[in-house]
């Protein structure tokens, strides 16, 4: 029961960091690089996937929430042309991180599915680093806190714990805290120049 709160408590920081985000997006506040965002969203569910098949439990609630409500902030970062400008760096780390997907399908091993999956997240978080190293009052950083935050949980809610279970939220959310880090410095920087 406890792992079943936690996992609860997990879905509803999802919620908690998405709604302001999607709020701040419509309101042209937040601009979303949606190259990151399609990554996200593509990898995310299906690592959602292959810790329901390793038996990862409630902990992996919020990853499926958070897989669907990726998808839709990708589509939403697309109509309202959130960030478009598109470096060449950030086409090669698109094409990097989609042409890797097919690769989860032909490993055989839920493990490097997973290995390989996070990797694409991981560079799907490039554009989104690029963007933000020169606009860095374009990105909402308490949505990146509370996603922090929540895949901590997320891992404590886990009923199975693995690499498969655990690789992703722990990933994300160390590129999470790498991002505010850097946001923050530079939001420091360019306010005292």
């Amino acid at each position: 029961m406890f792992k079943e709160i936690l996992g609860l408590i997990a879905v509803a920081m999802t919620f908690i960091a998405f709604i302001p985000y999607i709020r701040s997006i419509k309101q042209g506040k937040t601009k979303p690089h949606v190259f990151s965002w399609v990554i996200w969203g593509l990898t995310t569910f299906v690592v959602f996937l292959g810790q329901i098949a390793d038996g990862g439990g409630a902990g992996t609630w919020a990853t499926g929430v958070s897989g669907l409500i990726t998808m839709y902030v990708a589509l939403l970062a697309y109509n309202k042309k959130a960030d478009t400008h598109i470096t060449a760096t950030d086409w090669v780390f698109f094409t990097i991180a989609l042409c890797s997907i097919p690769l989860w399908y032909f490993t055989s091993s839920p493990l490097w599915t997973i290995v390989i999956l996070t990797t694409i997240d991981a560079f799907g978080f490039a554009p989104t680093f690029r963007k933000s190293y020169y606009k860095p009052f374009d990105e909402q950083l308490s949505f990146y806190v509370w996603m922090a935050v929540r895949n901590v949980v997320a891992i404590a809610a886990l009923m199975h714990y693995s690499t498969i279970t655990v690789l992703f939220p722990a990933v994300t959310a160390f590129l999470a805290l790498l991002f505010i880090v850097m946001v923050v410095v530079r939001r420091k920087q360019m306010t005292s120049s």
